[in-house]
């Protein structure tokens, strides 16, 4: 398949490169019609990260007056420059939502500075108004999705021995395996979960590796935060495990072992940018939200997940829906035995403190470094 930026490469080589009043060529001969260009790291149907951005972009074709463009597997490199360029060029987009992580330093904000007129929203970057006034970021705060992960794999465990098969030790990862482990320890105290530090967003084979590890070890519930969910579902759902899933929903892959899952729901985002766009209104350069504002949503219910359980989550479910919920709270020590959070002292989901989390909590079996 042949993709944009290849293209784009091809009319340079031949003398013919489109300039920027190409594009608004093009945008003239759709007029009335918002061009909104995605970029993927990996394949649209990971049933993770990317698989959850390409399911609200699907639904935003719906809406009048849009059209949307896409190109997966684009990889955090100079290549998602030129992707941009030649959405931007070819495709006559306005609106770019470049999605993976390392999309944003230094290639989206290249792009922008020298495309002053489009605009530019990237998923996590942590904008300042040091940065193009048309770039911006959004995100959403899952971790009260993995505290509800936690607590129906407090209910389903029987060995008291969770697993978490996780990318790299940031502070968002850091967050959810903390919020998971407390939430089950709401259940019962004397939980415990191993992490697996894989190195990276997608390494099946470290993965399933890692997956088989936390079995062999006891553990009997597994979640994760790794691009794509698809080789820790299916091996955890081999081994006899039940899972949890993150970003989109994986209940296709083991419908008898899977309990619930905190999934992004970024039709919310999309939707208000679109609409603001197509209001002429200025897009905001810092969005974020949770639950009670619809960005994190959780997967429905599998068979194994018991009625008492059902009745916990959906109870606290209620209480964040009502703000003002907090997962790290005091007194709180971490997995060495030193204080981190002061009797007290509690942090909601916004606070900037949790963006430079470094710690794991007690009952969390495993390291930072």
């Amino acid at each position: 398949m042949l993709s944009r930026r290849k293209l784009l490469q091809g009319a340079t080589a031949g003398g013919a490169a489109l300039t920027l009043g190409g594009a608004l060529g093009a945008r003239r001969a759709e007029a009335g019609t918002l061009t909104i260009g995605f970029i993927y790291v990996g394949p649209k149907d990971d049933y993770g990260y990317n698989q959850a951005h390409a399911e609200a972009a699907a639904q935003l074709k719906s809406m009048h007056g849009v059209k949307i463009v896409e190109e997966e597997k684009v990889p955090e490199t100079d290549d998602v420059e030129k992707t941009m360029q030649s959405m931007i060029e070819l495709d006559g987009a306005t609106l770019l939502f470049p999605t993976s992580f390392g999309y944003f330093d230094p290639y989206m904000l290249r792009v922008a500075k020298k495309y002053p007129k489009i605009e530019f929203r990237h998923c996590g970057g942590l904008w300042t108004n040091k940065d193009p006034m048309n770039t911006g970021s959004y995100f959403g705060y899952i971790g009260m999705g993995q505290y509800l992960n936690g607590i129906a794999a407090g209910y389903a465990t029987k060995t008291k021995k969770l697993g978490f098969v996780a990318a790299k030790p940031i502070p968002q990862v850091l967050l959810n395996i903390n919020s998971f482990t407390l939430g089950a320890r709401s259940v019962d105290p004397s939980i415990t979960t191993q992490v697996i530090f894989t190195g990276d967003w997608s390494m099946p084979v470290k993965e399933a590796e890692a997956t088989n590890s936390l079995a062999d070890q006891g553990a009997d519930v597994v979640t994760m935060h790794v691009d794509g969910p698809k080789v820790v579902v299916q091996t955890a759902a081999g081994r006899g495990m039940y899972v949890c899933g993150y970003h989109a929903n994986q209940s296709k892959l083991a419908p008898e072992k899977y309990l619930t899952g905190a999934e992004w729901n970024w039709i919310t985002v999309y939707k208000m940018f679109v609409e603001d766009m197509q209001a002429g209104k200025s897009l905001p350069n810092f969005v974020r939200g949770g639950l009670a504002e619809h960005f994190v949503k959780m997967s429905p219910y599998g068979p194994a997940v018991s009625a008492t359980a059902r009745a916990k989550i959906d109870a606290t479910k209620a209480e964040m829906m009502k703000g003002g919920f907090t997962v790290i709270k005091g007194a709180l020590k971490d997995n060495k035995g030193k204080e981190v959070v002061p009797a007290g002292k509690a942090y909601p989901e916004t606070a900037i403190e949790l963006e430079s989390m470094n710690y794991l909590v007690e009952g969390v079996i495993g390291s930072t470094s």
